[in-house]
């Protein structure tokens, strides 16, 4: 059943949404800096990668190119890999991880795939064409003091100044916070893990 409104109150709301509308317009006025953006997307929650990977398909659909770096990841078969790389050469896309440290128990192994996928990551960040860099999963590589966090802040401060990288993973640093341009905490507030439910395609992968 659709609500009635009386003309009093549409002509109320008319004028709250009138005043909100000349608020908002003046703040965006206001913006005028456009730089390339450090994100980070971190916190406990479920769809950090996710978020990322949404950026890279808004990006995709105004013509530019997208590159990618999966730090962790590398044993497990990412789906949003088959689906960007649909876009092809518009995609760059290197899973550089042997999956997490609990699976490979190896803390040599893992500085060396950290390191690799550093190296490339900084050969992206180079690359001219890319208007959006991916570090996925950065955030655990540093929890685990993979690669020195000092000179990792350092290089993406250096980077030119329109590139936007996002980085995602739990623990993000407090100093890579203080350097980022947007951090998003997700939190968790409840996961079908917890009540039994496996990962399922489509949906963690």
């Amino acid at each position: 059943m659709s609500k009635i409104i009386d003309e009093t109150e549409a002509e109320r709301h008319r004028a709250k949404m009138e005043k909100r509308k000349a608020v908002q317009d003046a703040e965006i006025a206001e913006k005028t800096v456009e730089k390339g953006l450090l994100i980070i997307h971190t916190g406990t929650g479920k769809g950090k990668s996710t978020a990322a990977f949404g950026l890279a398909l808004r990006m995709l659909g105004r013509g530019r190119r997208v590159g990618v770096i999966q730090f962790i990841k590398g044993a497990w078969h990412s789906a949003e890999r088959d689906a960007l790389e649909t876009f092809g050469d518009q995609v760059v896309w290197h899973t550089m991880g042997e999956g997490f440290t609990w699976d490979t128990q190896d803390l040599k192994r893992d500085v060396a795939a950290a390191e690799r996928a550093w190296n490339k990551a900084c050969e992206l960040m180079a690359d001219p064409t890319l208007a959006l860099l991916i570090l996925d999963e950065l955030n655990i590589a540093l929890r685990y003091d993979y690669l020195d966090l000092r000179a990792v802040i350092s290089t993406l401060a250096a980077r030119r100044p329109d590139l936007h990288v996002v980085i995602t993973g739990r623990n993000a640093k407090p100093d890579l916070i203080a350097a980022a341009d947007l951090v998003t905490d997700m939190t968790l507030v409840k996961h079908h893990f917890k009540a039994g439910v496996k990962a399922q395609p489509g949906i963690e992968f």
